[in-house]
């Protein structure tokens, strides 16, 4: 475990990048398992996963969400060191006011795009604030603000983005199941 920690500290960016990366491609797989429609006999589950779907839903995450997260979190860090409580209630009312939009945007015109998609802010305009309104009832509700401020409290710059997608991962499937849901078609 020592070894895997002084790996994830000597390259943090890939370490994280990479974390998140199979954390978005997690949550679709999922979504898709657990939560979408006709569920297939255990034998025929392989052949019932959209394969494709779960390759966009990683890229979107490897190519903005895990980067911007990355230095999303090393920005905040830089503006309002430390780990008191006034910083890290700035932190987290900033992360909510800037980022949460921000990534929750990214998905939806992110995927739209990578399914070359006409209307590219069609889904974001449909889901953004239904999206934006549930994260900020499980971030009441679910002590999702107190894991965020623990993240920003406890946890090594380092391993914050990480921390964050893992917090993120419930969340990250309720996305792709509201995309899925809500009158959305894959091409």
């Amino acid at each position: 475990m020592n070894r895997a920690w002084a790996l994830f500290q000597a390259h943090p960016y890939i370490s994280n990048v990479l974390g998140y990366t199979a954390l978005f491609a997690s949550a679709d797989l999922i979504q898709q398992r657990v939560l979408g429609r006709n569920p297939a006999p255990a034998s025929e589950r392989s052949a019932r996963i959209d394969w494709h779907q779960t390759a966009r839903v990683a890229t979107v995450g490897l190519c903005f969400h895990a980067n911007f997260n990355y230095h999303w979190l090393r920005g905040l860090e830089r503006m309002l060191p430390g780990g008191g409580l006034r910083a890290v209630t700035r932190k987290v009312v900033l992360d909510q006011l800037v980022a949460a939009p921000v990534t929750i945007s990214a998905f939806y015109i992110g995927l739209s795009f990578l399914e070359n998609r006409d209307d590219l802010l069609e889904d974001w305009r449909q889901k953004f604030w239904m999206s934006y309104k549930v994260l900020n009832l499980m971030f009441s509700f679910t002590g999702l603000r107190d894991n965020h401020a623990v993240n920003f409290a406890f946890v090594p710059p380092v391993a914050r983005t990480a921390f964050v997608g893992g917090i993120a991962l419930t969340f990250t499937i309720f996305l792709c199941h509201l995309r899925q849901q809500r009158g959305h078609k894959p091409d």
